[in-house]
């Protein structure tokens, strides 16, 4: 997306994160756009994955927070870091797009399994989707910080710091927001709630 002649300066011994920090300093907004899509353009499309659940959706959004951030790189004050302020450009587009779509595609990612090659049972079937509609009703009545980091955990397979890093808090707050939701949610569905949570878990200690 960098445009013709645009220079990329890498900052020796700062590490690539100052490297962008430089290029944003030095206002050239091409050369930084183009190391965020290269150290960061990865981890917006999992954030992004994770709140709207399409890989199309995920991929568009990533664009569009890229070229929002070329366009606000003038208002960046160097508070925090430059891929925590990506990530809150990230939030908002999602928001912005979950708006126009039905509320919980992105939210059934958290209980659904891979789907069977022969087909689903019409009775597997019909038990997923009431889970999914009980699994709805629970994540409503979770409080929307505590169900949005929840979702970036479990759906977005973010790490805690990652999750911490998008919510604009830190890893301890991710943690307790996480735990919390999955109580609720577990309090609510039962051992149900353990599908890909569990596993989850145990292999992002």
């Amino acid at each position: 997306m960098a445009t013709e002649g645009a220079t990329i300066v890498m900052v020796e011994g700062d590490g690539p994160a100052a490297s962008v920090e430089a290029a944003i300093a030095r206002r050239e907004h091409d050369a930084a756009l183009t190391l965020c899509a290269r150290q960061h353009g990865p981890a917006i499309g999992r954030l992004c994955m994770a709140l709207v659940g399409s890989q199309a959706d995920a991929e568009d959004l990533t664009q569009e927070t890229l070229l929002a951030a070329h366009d606000a790189f003038d208002s960046w004050r160097g508070e925090g870091s430059v891929r925590a302020w990506l990530f809150g450009i990230a939030r908002r587009k999602c928001a912005r797009h979950l708006e126009t779509r039905t509320v919980g595609r992105a939210k059934l990612e958290l209980l659904r399994d891979d789907a069977d090659p022969s087909g689903p049972d019409p009775a597997d079937a019909a038990s997923e989707r009431q889970l999914a509609a009980r699994a709805r009703r629970a994540l409503a009545e979770i409080r929307p910080s505590e169900r949005e980091a929840l979702i970036l955990r479990y759906a977005g397979g973010l790490s805690f710091r990652e999750v911490a890093a998008a919510c604009g808090i830190d890893e301890a707050a991710a943690r307790k927001r996480v735990s919390r939701a999955h109580a609720r949610l577990r309090a609510e569905l039962g051992a149900e709630t353990e599908i890909g949570m569990e596993t989850d878990v145990r292999s992002n200690r």
